[in-house]
């Protein structure tokens, strides 16, 4: 590298000065030798310079940092060491500008960086191009409204199955929140029919407080657009229409059975498993959807119970509509062994009528 000896004299020269003002001027200059060229270093080459400005960088006062950071952010290239440093920086002008745009920062820098900082911090890592499954799920555990909502609008983040459940939880009493999240493509189908089940028990509880025929007539709306919302979202459900395909071929074929269906539950195929469900209590998809969705899983405990399915069965079900993890076990189990199958056959069957009364009514 041609201008190794020049970049070593100036380091030298510049630690051996006390003066801060040297140690800047030494600092800016070798910036922009580095930016002046900076496509044209080898990875090598650019480990010099990462340790030189990082031996000279650490008294320098919050504006020249920030100008420092403003300028590596855009470079492809930027010394890594150097750019952790200041995405680590407790000044947001510092931190900001590398948080929201340097490639140079890995997923391990940027988790470790959301776990930690301030929430200004968090705003800008939402605002990158590519935001990763482990990175936002920092971001939508540990964030406030305004990270929620600006990582809920980056259509370059990714969401774990972690991630798509906390988005539910969060915007059961925050509007602009679930609006963001129904529009995302990327949001699986059981998902979607969660919010909108938990947003419209939000909206039921404000309508028991509405008195005679007005609240009666409002709550049958509710439920009419329930069920039109999630007739559409199965329409727009590639996955719903090869699910429906595959369940009835399993059925014409007389293997319909537990096993299949505790099978499509343990690797987390919702669609197959509300249809199997579906097909095996005889009610209407809708009606099985519900049950997955809600808030508590009683239906579900409920079907299963009138299918005949066996408590591990029963509990790889709820654990999937759970988001993986069985959050009220005992509360399952003990529900599931006081309810009497007789009991739930019956309740199916009225479940089963109701359905095709308000077919008869469409």
């Amino acid at each position: 590298m041609r201008e190794n000896r020049t970049i070593i004299e100036e380091l030298e020269e510049a630690l051996s000065n006390r003066a801060i003002g040297y140690r800047a001027e030494a600092l800016r200059r070798i910036a922009d030798l580095f930016l002046g060229r900076a496509a044209e270093y080898d990875e090598e080459e650019v480990a010099l310079f990462d340790d030189v400005m990082v031996r000279l960088i650490g008294e320098m006062e919050t504006s020249m940092r920030a100008v420092l950071a403003q300028r590596l952010a855009a470079v492809p290239n930027a010394p890594r060491t150097l750019v952790r440093m200041l995405a680590r920086d407790e000044a947001i002008d510092v931190a900001g500008p590398v948080l929201a745009g340097s490639e140079r920062l890995g997923e391990e820098t940027l988790v470790e960086t959301a776990s930690t900082a301030s929430q200004a911090h968090l705003l800008a890592i939402s605002k990158r191009a590519v935001v990763s499954e482990a990175v936002s799920d920092v971001l939508v555990t540990r964030g406030d409204r305004a990270v929620a909502l600006s990582t809920v609008a980056n259509a370059g983040v990714r969401f774990s199955e972690h991630g798509h459940g906390m988005l539910v939880e969060r915007s059961k009493d925050d509007d602009a929140l679930a609006a963001g999240v129904w529009v995302r493509r990327d949001i699986p189908r059981q998902h979607l029919l969660k919010l909108f089940t938990v947003a419209s028990e939000n909206v039921r509880r404000t309508l028991e407080t509405v008195e005679g025929q007005s609240g009666k007539v409002l709550r049958e709306m509710l439920s009419d657009v329930a069920g039109r919302v999630q007739a559409s979202v199965r329409r727009q459900s590639g996955d719903y229409t090869e699910a429906r395909r595959a369940v009835a071929e399993l059925r014409r074929c007389g293997a319909l059975d537990e096993v299949k269906i505790r099978e499509f539950a343990a690797t987390g195929r919702f669609d197959e498993t509300t249809v199997a469900l579906a097909e095996m209590s005889d009610l209407p998809v809708d009606a099985c959807e519900r049950a997955m969705v809600q808030p508590r899983g009683d239906l579900v405990i409920l079907l299963a119970k009138a299918i005949g399915l066996s408590w591990n069965t029963t509990k790889t079900i709820l654990r999937l509509r759970d988001g993986g993890a069985l959050v009220r076990s005992n509360e399952y189990l003990t529900a599931y062994t006081k309810l009497r199958p007789e009991t739930a056959r019956k309740a199916v069957q009225f479940l089963r009528l109701r359905g095709r009364a308000a077919q008869a009514q469409g």
